[in-house]
C-alpha cells in the first residue's frame, strides 16, 4: 500500500519532503507531481525501481528515461553539451521540456539508450518537485506517468493512490499540476530535433 502526501503546492512542508526523499533513498518507487503532469521516480541506481517503471508501463530497453535535476549545474554532470546546446538548454529553462543528450560516465548504462548512450534530462519548474530534488541532493530518474493504451497522462493524486496503490510506495498530491507530458528535444545529433510536441513551445527549436 502506497503512503499518501498531501503537500501543499507554494509552501510544501520540510518534514513530508524529507519523509518521501527519504523512502526514495531507501528505495521507493513514487508518483510525483511536475510541471507538466505526473511522473514516476525513483532513485537515479535502482535497478529495481527501473524495472517496476518499465513494468507499470510496458517499457521495452529503448525508452529515454529522464533524469530530473535540481538545476543547471546538476544537469551538467550528466550529460555531454556543447556551446550552441547549452545556450539553447539554458534559455529553456526550468520549464516543461526534456532533452535527450549524450550520457557521460556518471549515468549508469542501464539508464542509457542501448544503441545511442543518450539520456533525457531535465529542470522542472515546480515547487514542490524542486523542494524534493534540493532534499535528495541528487536528480530523480523518472518517466512519465502514461499508462499502457491511455493517451492521457494521469494528474490526480488521489485517482493515482487508487488506482496504482499496489505497485506504488508513495504517492505526492499537491493539488492541481500540469495535464500536458513534456516537450521533448532531441539534441544528441548537435541539431534540434522535436521527438515530441508537448507542454513546452517548440517556436525557439523549429
Amino acid at each position: 500500500m502506497a503512503k499518501y502526501f498531501d503537500v501543499h503546492p507554494d509552501n510544501p512542508q520540510p518534514r513530508s519532503i524529507r519523509q518521501v526523499a527519504d523512502s526514495v533513498c531507501e528505495g521507493a518507487l513514487i508518483a510525483y507531481p511536475t510541471d507538466s503532469c505526473y511522473a514516476l521516480g525513483c532513485r537515479l541506481g535502482s535497478r529495481d525501481g527501473i524495472e517496476r517503471i518499465r513494468a507499470i508501463r510496458h517499457l521495452d530497453d529503448r525508452h529515454h528515461f529522464t533524469l530530473v535535476c535540481q538545476d543547471f549545474a546538476q544537469l551538467g554532470q550528466f550529460v555531454r553539451i556543447d556551446n550552441d546546446v547549452f545556450r539553447a538548454i539554458k534559455a529553456s529553462t526550468p520549464g516543461s521540456y526534456t532533452f535527450i543528450l549524450p550520457a557521460t560516465r556518471e549515468v549508469p548504462r542501464m539508464l542509457q539508450h542501448p544503441k545511442k548512450k543518450t539520456v533525457g534530462v531535465r529542470i522542472p519548474d515546480h515547487v514542490v518537485t524542486q523542494a524534493l530534488l534540493a532534499e535528495l541532493g541528487e536528480p530523480l530518474l523518472s518517466s512519465t506517468l502514461l499508462l499502457p493504451d491511455e493517451e492521457e497522462p494521469m494528474t490526480q493524486g488521489w485517482e493515482i493512490k487508487d488506482r496504482l496503490d499496489h505497485v506504488l510506495d508513495a504517492v505526492v498530491d499537491s493539488g492541481d499540476c500540469g495535464t500536458e507530458p513534456t516537450t521533448v528535444i532531441d539534441f544528441s545529433g548537435g541539431e534540434a530535433e522535436i521527438v515530441r510536441r508537448g507542454a513546452g513551445d517548440v517556436s525557439r527549436f523549429e
